[in-house]
């Protein structure tokens, strides 16, 4: 390959990986306002996140296009096209990462304030960010091409589970006691099934890390906390 194709090539890599770096930044942010406008009941923040969504779709797409260029023009082969392989995919999972910020985002205005509240909202916050943390780490791990990384992300999945199931018993258990709040408090269940997920899509970015670096897939773990998880 000549010099120059290499060096184009390179720089192509290079631009993904920045497309990647903004997107999943914007993705992290929006996890981190879409919960500080829940907590605070700010209906403005809620509406950014919401609006920014839309640019974290046009960098999906923009990374889309510049892929297949990249494969139609360059060719790669070994590493290189697990690497670019692994970026269309990736882009994809923080798309949706992105779509459950803006989801919690959305529910901001269905949920009132309400002091009565305050007791099942308080896991939330440590939750999602917890959740924002996977995200931010995955990144890096990216970033890096660095499968232990990757791992850890992966094994601090279970944490987030466990959170799921505290809030789902304790949101059910406060609707019984308390039933003016169950529209609001099936509102909660939704947003921490949002971050759940989250949580979930971070593992499967940390999987095609994984892989992109090593080659190899990710050894078989045991998913989840230390119960079946509850579904809504």
């Amino acid at each position: 390959m000549a010099e120059h194709t290499i060096k184009a090539f390179d720089d192509e890599i290079d631009r993904l990986r920045g497309l990647i770096a903004e997107m999943g930044g914007r993705a992290e942010a929006a996890i981190e306002n879409a919960m500080l406008a829940l907590q605070r009941q700010d209906l403005a923040l809620a509406a950014e996140v919401v609006q920014g969504d839309k640019r974290i779709d046009a960098i999906e797409a923009e990374v889309e296009k510049l892929v297949i260029e990249v494969i139609a023009l360059r060719a790669p082969m070994a590493n290189d096209l697990r690497d670019v392989i692994a970026a269309l995919k990736i882009v994809s999972v923080i798309e949706r990462i992105g779509d459950y910020a803006k989801n919690i985002a959305k529910r901001v205005p269905l949920i009132a304030t309400n002091k009565r509240l305050l007791e099942p909202m308080s896991l939330l916050p440590s939750m999602g960010q917890v959740a924002a943390e996977m995200v931010h780490d995955v990144l890096n791990a990216y970033a890096a091409r660095d499968p232990d990384l990757a791992q850890a992300v992966v094994d601090r999945d279970a944490v987030v589970d466990d959170f799921y199931n505290s809030v789902f018993r304790t949101l059910v258990t406060f609707m019984v006691e308390n039933p003016k709040t169950i529209s609001e408090c099936a509102q909660l269940l939704f947003v921490a099934k949002h971050i759940e997920r989250i949580g979930d899509h971070a593992t499967n970015v940390a999987e095609m890390v994984y892989y992109a670096a090593t080659g190899q897939t990710m050894p078989e773990r045991e998913r989840g906390g230390t119960e079946v998880q509850a579904e809504i």
